[in-house]
């Protein structure tokens, strides 16, 4: 049961990282940010208590935010740490990637330095992994570039769970660090951008020493930045891009002046510019490179003018989160697909599934009389995007479900087609073949584990190989698989089950030796007015008939 319940908890997880990593980018000032940051580890990571030590000009550490105790935040905020001190910090204990974990065996050794610290009491741990009250465990936060300036580092206590972190939770953690350090700068990148700003509208005698500052930090800032015309014919277009821009998009500034974002943008992308304010607005989408390829990337948006009563241009921010996209994508890859064979799992399975099936049976009577039926529209269009199956009528841009009010008049309803050696009336379906491997535990008993997540992973690789693009092959758990094919008739799904027996029977070859494995198939329909378990029990009840009706001699592993 926790096996089946960790891509829930994860997705959990994902979707609580994904808000505070959001929240972060609200924040109007650095010291708004700070205090969001350590706001996000509380809400967010599962921690009681949480700090985010700042580096200031001098080197040294000091206390600049605090979440989760009042008497602890009032004991240490604004208390400063020698950069010395925490330097041997961060090279002490176990290295967890960039985080730095100091057990409670090795922390007595710096109860006598000058870093300002909180302690905790409690009971001794009782298992392994067990958080010990004195346990320190620390992120660094390190500027994007080759040279990983230390920007500061965020120390957390008392996980909420009462466990050291796992992959997960460090995982977690060390992303999100990384996150708030790009926050961080960009909060002091928007403190001197709006203090350049205040200055070209205050000071007029100053304006040519203002327009220098605006210059360099436009030229010079870590992140891309552009200037577009606003109004006019030729409103939105690119006046002038600094140099991470053009590295960014791998285009010359003289080239970048030709286009506006409208057609750097990814096609799929153009609406959600378009719905960009141009005050203050935000935006995540993709544009294009030089090669054709695009990069995930944040838009932000505001306004400024050339002189006091001079043309207004819009200055946009563009900062690359293609690694942050790339970690979402992965997070969310991890959750819904098998860790081994690498298919989707028993919950994407029942998502995707369950996209197809209403509560409402499909058989809809209608006034003609008690035979007749609602015609059938056109079959419905079926897609997968980053995993996750959605099913809606052809020529909509709308999801429409069983939940969806009034009538199904916009749902194509999921049937089975008659069984065979019935008359077939040209009736297609959904196909739902359970599969069960005959002989696999004899091979894990005798060869081990290691042999048999070979097996599967090899039974995995051919199943997917005999069945066609779209159709799903997910791995429900064990040596249990089941294969989603649709626009099947009975005769079909019957040839398929036959095929994907015999690719599974041939030897696999396991460190030199060959085994053998059969496998047992139920065919079952999903049907609209079934339940997801319904149509797998009913799949899953005919592979047992299946199997006890063939021979032990058919299904023997060797």
């Amino acid at each position: 049961m926790e096996t089946e319940s960790e891509p829930y908890v994860r997705l959990a997880t994902l979707r609580q990282l994904h808000q505070v990593v959001a929240n972060l980018n609200t924040a109007r000032s650095l010291a708004d940010t700070l205090q969001t940051v350590a706001d996000g580890v509380v809400q967010g990571l599962g921690y009681e208590l949480a700090c985010v030590n700042l580096v200031r000009p001098d080197g040294d550490l000091v206390v600049a935010a605090f979440a989760g105790s009042p008497a602890a935040e009032a004991l240490i905020t604004g208390r400063v740490g020698s950069r010395a001190s925490w330097e041997r910090r961060l090279s002490m204990g176990e290295a967890w990637g960039d985080l730095r974990f100091i057990p409670h065996t090795e922390g007595w050794v710096l109860i006598e330095d000058d870093v300002p610290q909180w302690h905790t009491e409690g009971p001794e741990p009782r298992f392994e992994d067990e958080w010990h009250p004195r346990d320190r465990l620390y992120a660094p936060m390190y500027a994007s570039g080759s040279g990983r300036e230390l920007l500061g580092v965020i120390s957390v206590d008392r996980p909420r769970n009462g466990r050291r972190p796992g992959p997960w939770g460090q995982e977690a953690l060390q992303m999100y660090a990384s996150q708030a350090a790009i926050a961080i700068s960009n909060a002091r990148l928007r403190a001197n951008m709006q203090r350049a700003l205040v200055r070209l509208e205050r000071e007029q005698q100053a304006l040519r020493a203002s327009e220098e500052s605006f210059r360099q930090a436009f030229e010079y800032a870590p992140s891309g930045m552009a200037i577009a015309e606003m109004g006019g014919d030729q409103h939105g277009r690119l006046l002038r891009a600094n140099d991470a821009l053009c590295r960014l998009l791998n285009r010359p500034a003289s080239v970048m002046r030709r286009y506006s974002f409208a057609d750097l943008v990814h096609p799929e992308d153009i609406g959600t510019l378009l719905r960009t304010s141009a005050e203050g607005g935000r935006a995540e989408l993709r544009l294009g490179r030089r090669d054709g390829t695009y990069v995930w990337v944040s838009l932000r948006n505001s306004v400024v003018a050339d002189t006091a009563d001079g043309p207004r241009f819009l200055l946009t921010h563009v900062e690359d989160i293609e690694e942050r996209k790339r970690h979402e994508l992965q997070l969310a890859h991890r959750a819904s697909h098998d860790a081994l064979t690498g298919l989707p799992n028993s919950a994407e399975l029942r998502a995707r599934l369950s996209a197809r099936l209403c509560a409402r049976p499909h058989a809809v009577r209608t006034a003609g009389g008690p035979d007749a039926y609602e015609p059938e529209a056109a079959p419905y269009e079926y897609e997968y995007e980053q995993g996750h199956a959605h099913a809606h009528p052809p020529g909509h841009g709308f999801d429409f479900g069983a939940d969806a009010a009034g009538p199904y008049d916009h749902h194509v309803h999921t049937v089975a087609p008659p069984a065979e050696g019935e008359a077939d009336d040209g009736t297609k379906g959904l196909a739902v073949l359970f599969c069960d491997l005959d002989g696999f535990k004899s091979i894990n008993d005798r060869f081990g584990h290691h042999t048999g997540d070979a097996v599967l992973i090899e039974v995995a690789r051919r199943l997917t190989a005999g069945v066609r693009d779209g159709d799903t092959v997910a791995r429900l758990g064990g040596d249990e698989f089941v294969v989603l094919a649709d626009g099947l008739g009975a005769a079909d799904a019957a040839d398929l089950a036959v095929r994907l027996r015999n690719a599974i029977i041939p030897p696999i070859r396991v460190d030199g030796r060959a085994v053998r494995v059969g496998a047992s198939f139920g065919i079952g329909w999903a049907e609209c007015g079934m339940s997801v378990e319904e149509v797998l029990n009913s799949a899953d009840q005919r592979m047992y008939i299946e199997k006890r009706s063939r021979s032990k001699v058919h299904r023997r592993a060797g």
